[in-house]
């Protein structure tokens, strides 16, 4: 089974129409005489069109003998794991402390995730606990039982 399966956030909605207003604003600034508020306020602007682009979606596929997981369209956060390096999983919840996005937690590891509380929980050899947020969990852990086993 090929699996592949990309959940669509929300955040990018209040992202870009701020970072669009900031650009605008720098123009004004630009406009004003003030050049470095204007490339301080542009410069921010751009980040958050680049964070919109960033953290669109979520995309989980298998890539031959790895799942990969990737944020986008822009895809500059992205990960693999091996399957071979997959020792247990199980569907899961996280929790507010968690929040969103790529982060690490003590004692809980690594979490991607775009929304939502649903995930998949992955040990994987050399790289502790992994964290998969999905509004798909029932079908990675299928996937999962398929290519690594029952766990």
């Amino acid at each position: 089974m090929t699996y592949q399966h990309t959940q669509h956030g929300r955040i990018h909605y209040l992202l870009a129409p701020f970072g669009a207003g900031a650009i605008v604003g720098s123009v004004l600034l630009l406009d004003r005489g003030e050049p470095y508020p204007a490339v301080a306020v542009g410069l921010v602007g751009l980040l958050m069109l680049v964070a919109a682009l960033s953290f669109a979606r979520l995309s989980v596929r298998e890539e031959g003998d790895r799942l990969a997981v990737r944020f986008g369209p822009i895809g500059l956060a992205r990960t693999s794991v091996r399957y071979g390096a997959i020792r247990s999983f199980r569907r899961g919840r996280s929790s507010l402390v968690d929040g969103l996005g790529i982060h690490w937690l003590p004692g809980r590891g690594w979490i991607w995730n775009l929304s939502g509380f649903d995930c998949v929980e992955l040990e994987v050899e050399g790289r502790g606990r992994l964290r998969i947020g999905t509004d798909d969990p029932d079908g990675l852990v299928r996937h999962l039982e398929e290519r690594v086993g029952g766990t």
